[in-house]
């Protein structure tokens, strides 16, 4: 779609950085000082290039030459309401930079025109739809902080002076109308409307040696009440630098924990953007579960025009905007004049997009294109983590790290009645901080002692874990022993104890195993599923033929296989039968086969990609489809290992992965 630019200044250079890579054509450009939109066109044309946009000093020449249906309005602050209007007056669809307008009349009357003459109506910053923030969001939306009570949210635009060539335009408006606009944007996001400005305070500070002083208060601090939210504490500044420690941070409180967004106008996701605090343990970094990905301020334009094209008006961004503005302007009437105390926030008819628009849940998501499997397979987290007890030789508490990777955001627990800490994470998973259940995926597994116990089994689990339903339940090995006893709290017992219970043996030392067939334990565990049990059924630990043989068998096929892989052992004939059926499959012991970390072939991929070799280990399962389960009791592997979701491998780096391949390897 061919699109016309008005503004020519800094923030136009990086709108049309990414120009080659949007559904946008640039047409023309416009600015008042000709020069400057020369330079521009130049930049994206090439110098003399007969296809180099359109040069213009004037406006409304522009739009009597051109007939590019989109706007992108990148003037100064003062001037995005009255350029707005003079091009949707036009019949043209706009794109603006914030703020919208500085008054919230004049915002409303924006939106009153673009929906009276059917146009597309965006506005910056697209902040809300950045990775780090939506992910921010679906952690506040699992329920792990309760109810959020109080917010802390930080806007330090900085003395611009010092590092904007033009500055005068944030002088006039002052650190509201720029900075604040991308917390409480986001917050508005996240929560809905703000429904009064409780209290306002403005500061006139400002550096004695600098002759250009700020229009508007260079500080302002502000608590506003949402109208289904949280009490949001806000500092706006062109005082406080801009490389302090807060610049635009966010942290939420809630009765039972903490979130904090480094940046709330970041446009990736770095691994340590998030942090949450849950319960009474410490904070951990909550990386985002995909890889890294940069948005690009034309994203905002590309998508209104990717709408337009499809006969859509959206105008929902800028229905954000206008709140935005007049929220700014509430809390500026109230700090430079007492007697506006309490002033509710209104202006704009929001038409309801923003009623209710709190934390939405959001389902696992998928794993990476590379390796999806077809759809209707079940949507899993692209790394989960295992519970097992048993680390290097001996049982450990896995309590705390358990604990460490819900925090994290680990949305996938492997569990299971060998390990005898279900009632540990039962209580982990009822107490303050802990995600809802509904935005986990719980994984049970059945022991080999317990074939023909499965609903003794299953039920004893699900009492110990204090859920009604796993979400998969599986056969933790295909292979019946005989039984001993139920497997109850395995952790509170002696370890002699443990290994006489799960590893039953006869008078002569032999394994002691149970006459009882794989097709039967299947059918059986078919019925826990029918009857709610499980959600779905699935079985561990198994080869190729024995679980095609099953599936002929029984006509019943697993929604999950686990089975141990990694480079060494990729089990890639299995991963694609099951693939091929929509079958998940989970890689446990994805990290621990001997000498895997140390092979120099992993080393040198993770050394090309800047991750640690756990980490690229783990990404070449994910790759491929796969959810790895790795476990660790230490906090910072932990964070690391779910940040391997974002690492992205090429293709010749996964072919020398998969070139380990090693027939002969066995534990």
């Amino acid at each position: 779609m061919n699109c016309l630019l008005v503004g020519a200044g800094a923030v136009a250079r990086r709108y049309v950085a990414r120009l080659d890579d949007s559904p946008l054509a640039l047409a023309a450009v416009c600015d008042l000082d000709r020069e400057r939109a020369s330079d521009l066109a130049s930049a994206v044309g090439g110098d003399g290039d007969a296809t180099a946009p359109a040069v213009y000093a004037d406006l409304d020449a522009m739009l009597a030459a051109e007939d590019a249906p989109l706007v992108v309005n990148l003037t100064s602050h003062a001037a995005h309401a009255a350029v707005t209007r003079t091009c949707l007056d036009a019949g043209r669809h706009v794109f603006s930079e914030k703020p919208l307008a500085l008054d919230p009349d004049e915002a409303a009357a924006l939106l009153g025109r673009a929906r009276d003459r059917d146009l597309a109506l965006g506005c910056a910053p697209i902040a809300p739809a950045c990775d780090a923030q939506r992910h921010a969001r679906t952690l506040l939306s699992d329920g792990r902080l309760g109810d959020v009570g109080l917010v802390y949210a930080t806007a330090h635009v900085g003395r611009v002076t010092e590092w904007h060539e033009r500055p005068d335009s944030f002088l006039a408006v002052g650190p509201l109308f720029d900075g604040a606009v991308y917390p409480l944007s986001v917050l508005v996001d996240w929560f809905g409307p703000v429904e009064r400005v409780r209290s306002a305070d403005a500061v006139d500070v400002w550096p004695a040696r600098e002759a250009r002083r700020p229009e508007a208060p260079a500080h302002v601090e502000t608590t506003l009440q949402f109208v289904d939210g949280p009490v949001v504490s806000l500092r706006a500044s062109l005082y406080a630098d801009h490389r302090s420690r807060e610049f635009y941070g966010v942290e939420c409180h809630g009765d039972d924990g903490t979130l904090y967004l480094r940046d709330a106008g970041a446009m990736a996701a770095d691994p340590d953007a998030v942090l949450v605090r849950g319960g009474d343990r410490e904070s951990v970094a909550a990386p985002h579960p995909r890889p890294r990905r940069e948005r690009a301020h034309l994203d905002g334009p590309s998508r209104l025009a990717r709408a337009v094209a499809r006969g859509d008006r959206p105008r929902d961004t800028a229905v954000r905007g206008a709140h935005v503005a007049a929220v700014c302007a509430a809390v500026e009437a109230e700090a430079t004049d007492p007697e506006n105390a309490g002033r509710a926030v209104g202006g704009v008819d929001t038409g309801g997009l923003l009623a209710g628009a709190g934390p939405r849940s959001a389902p696992p998501v998928r794993p990476p294109a590379a390796g999806r499997p077809p759809d209707g397979a079940l949507r899993l987290p692209p790394v989960g983590f295992g519970c097992s007890r048993y680390r290097d030789g001996e049982y450990v508490d896995r309590v705390d790290s358990v604990a460490t990777a819900l925090d994290a955001g680990y949305r996938l627990l492997d569990s299971a009645e060998l390990y005898g800490n279900e009632s540990r994470i039962g209580d982990l998973l009822a107490s303050p901080g802990s995600p809802d259940r509904e935005g986990l995926f719980l994984l049970g597994k059945a022991w080999n002692t317990n074939h023909g116990q499965l609903r003794e089994a299953c039920e004893g689990s699900l009492a110990e874990l204090g859920v009604d339903s796993f979400d998969c339940y599986a056969l933790h090995w295909p292979d019946a022993w005989a039984y001993t006893e139920p497997l109850r709290r395995l952790a509170d017992r002696p370890v002699e104890e443990q290994e006489a219970l799960t590893f039953p043996e006869t008078a002569d030392g032999d394994r002691a195993t149970a006459d009882r067939d794989l097709a039967e334990t299947w059918r059986d565990l078919a019925t826990l599923r029918d009857e709610g049990l499980a959600r779905t059924i699935g079985i561990c630990n198994v080869d190729l033929d024995r679980l095609r043989s099953l599936v002929a068998e029984t006509g019943i096929e697993p929604a999950l296989v686990q089975v141990e892989r990694h480079p060494y052992a990729p089990g890639n004939d299995l991963v694609t039968w099951c693939h091929d059926r929509g079958i998940r499959v989970v890689a446990h012991s994805p990290l621990s086969a001997p000498g895997l970390l140390e092979d120099p072939v992993v080393r040198e991929v993770a050394a090309e990609v800047g991750v640690s070799p756990a980490a690229t280990v783990l990404a070449w399962n994910v790759a491929a489809g796969v959810v790895p389960i790795p476990s660790s009791v230490d906090t910072e592997h932990v964070v690391d290992n779910l940040a391997a979701a974002r690492v992205d491998l090429t293709a010749d780096q996964r072919a020398r992965l998969d070139a380990l391949a090693d027939p002969e390897f066995e534990r």
